[in-house]
């Protein structure tokens, strides 16, 4: 006999699936949700299976202390355990000063965990030393997206929106094995009739849907892109009306395209000219046309320019704050896009707002009940502060994260957290890093809490609590309340959600990411599709100025009723009017203006450099890296799920036959990769849809076969992205038995 299924979403990617959960004698029973607007009811393996993680044979029950006497991690109370990190952190900050305290948080976090989180930093802790995974996924396209558009949202439209635009170029995204639901609009896309192009070094199971496939040596896709806008120059085909009436600094971007001639393109990149001038047509000879990238192009040391580049490219032709056309990231965590709205980032308070910036200083510190002058300023990046530990950073708290599998140069940072006075971790499970802590401490997951995501939509959703967790563990929201309790902060972090998320609406009100009008009351009332940010409250609505800002500088980039209500867009898109009144939310971004003082788009100019790392006589080949269909990110959570370990055992090497035989290597055998930082071994898998001068490797698994023991952290100045996506590797036969 099943109960009523509670409708929730997916723990894993940031489409956030919609589903149900049932409970039923044998368990937890996922439902499908058909009616939910971005995967139809569809699920992947990994959402299919996601209950399997709740239960008590893989998961942690209860908190773990490493005992003074034997070193190990031994059963603990609640009580033990959370006063052991009080105390941690606490003689940390006496002896060496607030900041050598850090706190590195997750992008799967719930929106009210991410809040809390930075708000315990900076105000429980005073410490500047606070940054999260998240910075390792999308923080290139954030960037990007912020100096051109001046708002970072993953897609500035619905996912509907794709299949209904004449063509997509999809930049280093594997859709098809790391969101699959997903992959429904790119088959509608060409149903409709419009094109597809993929741009990737390998031909995945997504470049196999293409229209045309591109595929660039790694860590060319800048010049790539710059290629593309110089035919499009060259061949007349910008869109002059839109560059002069919606963008600046075309003049500036133009002559740095205008450097990169085709065929110096295909010398760097290895894509012959005839498929630039291919795909420049495909793109151009469309009615509409979206630009949507992912980890591939953002993951390099010069992945911000990367990503404007593609950015110039949609400027470039019009295609950009317009219906069905546009520049969209594919977040890739859980809540990667809510993650990096509300503080739990370096340089950021909550609703998006700048830590540098006085005005946000004294809003948010006027919300929290604090002198703005007692929050500290930015701090270390994530890699960079991670690189910190056991110098500056003495102590370190860490909620929802495996760096010991998915940070660069990973063997190091091992090595860094293990040089630590003190580490705690809180975690649903036993993770790699959690193994090295002082105090572990189980907390809750998905189907066992109730909080809100915000997919790579920007859609705000509400997860439902499902089912009991262990009576052995406390919520996230819960773990911070004792902690500043015990740090003496007893008032200011509840332990409730719908607490906790009406402090981050009145903390996020006139910024970028405006919450202030979605509340839970809404989301309950809706019919489950979410409410798009940003949405003010009523009053913020009223207070705008004639210019359609928000009477304090900050400009409208159309959210208002009836904006975007072309092709049948605006009211009635994700379920906004008439679930509590109010403002509507906002589907379509950047319809009457973009983000910026004057409302127009910026061109940026960019030229072509190196990766950080080339291949040479040593380290002749390049490496790339990369996910599989049924693992996610560091695998802590998957690989817990024997169906999914059944598809995805372990590790591999991906290589061409061409390499293969040079090594004298064949299917199955194991492959040694050395890079300057470090080694791994993993079998070989040979194939013609890789590059003779690439292999590729998934990155979910510790030991000898993680792929993070060879990468790079050579940051891009501006996004502190890691370059996971190319380095310099040699390939060895590993010894045989």
């Amino acid at each position: 006999m099943h109960t009523e299924a509670t409708p929730t979403h997916c723990p894993y990617c940031a489409l956030q699936c919609g589903m149900g959960l049932a409970t039923a004698p044998g368990g937890v029973e996922v439902v499908e949700r058909p009616a939910f607007p971005v995967n139809g009811g569809a699920l992947c393996g990994k959402g299919r299976t996601a209950p399997a993680v709740l239960s008590s044979r893989v998961r942690l029950t209860g908190p773990l202390v490493r005992s003074h006497a034997t070193g190990r991690l031994e059963p603990a109370t609640w009580e033990e355990a959370v006063a052991r990190v009080a105390e941690g952190l606490s003689r940390t900050r006496t002896e060496h000063g607030p900041d050598a305290c850090g706190v590195f948080g997750g992008g799967g976090l719930t929106n009210e965990k991410a809040y809390a989180l930075g708000k315990f930093a900076r105000v429980a802790l005073g410490t500047s030393q606070i940054d999260y995974n998240g910075r390792f996924c999308m923080s290139s396209a954030a960037a990007a997206g912020q100096r051109a558009f001046g708002l970072d949202r993953g897609l500035p439209f619905p996912l509907e929106d794709v299949p209904r635009a004449s063509c997509v170029i999809l930049v280093g995204s594997n859709l098809a094995e790391t969101m699959p639901p997903a992959l429904r609009y790119l088959t509608e896309l060409k149903a409709n009739g419009g094109k597809l192009i993929v741009v990737d070094p390998r031909r995945t199971r997504t470049a196999e849907q293409a229209d045309l496939h591109l595929a660039p040596r790694p860590g060319t896709d800048l010049a790539l892109a710059l290629g593309l806008l110089h035919l499009v120059v060259a061949e007349g085909r910008t869109d002059e009306a839109f560059i002069e009436e919606r963008t600046s600094g075309w003049e500036e971007a133009r002559a740095a395209a205008m450097a990169h001639w085709p065929e110096y393109v295909e010398r760097i990149s290895g894509v012959p000219v005839p498929r630039l001038r291919d795909a420049v047509a495909m793109f151009c000879d469309a009615g509409t046309g979206m630009v949507l990238t992912a980890r591939g192009p953002e993951q390099q040391s010069k992945g911000t320019d990367t990503v404007g580049a593609w950015i110039n490219l949609c400027l470039a032709t019009g295609n950009a704050g317009r219906p069905l056309s546009g520049y969209g990231c594919l977040t890739g965590q859980g809540n990667g896009q809510g993650g990096r709205e509300h503080g739990q980032k370096a340089d950021q308070l909550p609703g998006y707002r700048k830590l540098t910036d006085p005005a946000a200083r004294a809003h948010v510190a006027g919300v929290w009940g604090v002198d703005p002058d007692s929050l500290p300023g930015p701090g270390r990046s994530a890699y960079e502060l991670l690189d910190a530990l056991g110098g500056d950073i003495k102590a370190l708290l860490l909620m929802g994260s495996n760096p010991v599998v998915s940070a660069p140069r990973a063997a190091h940072v091992e090595e860094r957290l293990r040089s630590l006075d003190f580490l705690a971790v809180a975690d649903v499970v036993l993770s790699e890093t959690a193994q090295l802590a002082d105090v572990v401490l189980p907390v809750t997951q998905w189907a066992e809490e109730t909080g809100t995501v915000t997919n790579l939509e920007g859609r705000v959703l509400l997860r439902r609590r499902a089912v009991s967790p262990p009576p052995g563990v406390r919520t996230d929201l819960e773990v911070l309340h004792g902690l500043a309790a015990l740090l003496g902060h007893e008032k200011g972090f509840p332990t409730d959600p719908e607490e906790v998320f009406d402090e981050l609406r009145r903390a996020s009100a006139g910024g970028p990411a405006d919450y202030s009008g979605i509340s839970y009351a809404r989301l309950r009332a809706g019919n489950g599709e979410g409410v798009f940010w940003p949405c003010p409250a009523e009053e913020e609505v009223a207070g705008r100025g004639a210019d359609g800002g928000d009477g304090g500088g900050r400009p409208a980039v159309g959210g208002e009723v009836g904006v975007g209500g072309e092709l049948g867009f605006g009211v009635g898109v994700g379920g906004e009017l008439g679930v509590g009144g109010g403002h509507p939310g906002t589907p379509r971004l950047f319809l009457e203006r973009f983000a910026t003082e004057d409302g127009r788009a910026r061109f940026v100019p960019v030229g072509h450099r190196a990766a950080a790392e080339e291949p040479d006589a040593e380290y002749p080949v390049l490496l790339t890296t990369g996910r599989v269909l049924a693992q996610y990110q560091s695998g802590a959570q998957t690989r817990r799920v024997d169906e999914l370990n059944s598809a995805a055992p372990g590790p591999f090497v991906e290589l061409h036959p061409r390499l293969a035989a040079r090594l004298e290597v064949a299917e199955g055998e194991a492959v040694t990769v050395v890079s300057r930082r470090g080694r791994a071994v993993a079998p070989a898998r040979i194939t013609t849809a890789i590059r003779s001068d690439t292999v590729f490797m998934p990155f979910h698994w510790p030991g000898e076969g993680r792929a993070n023991s060879l990468t790079n952290p050579a940051l891009d100045p501006v996004s502190r992205m890691p370059e996971f996506k190319v380095c310099a590797v040699r390939l060895e036969r590993a010894q045989r038995a």
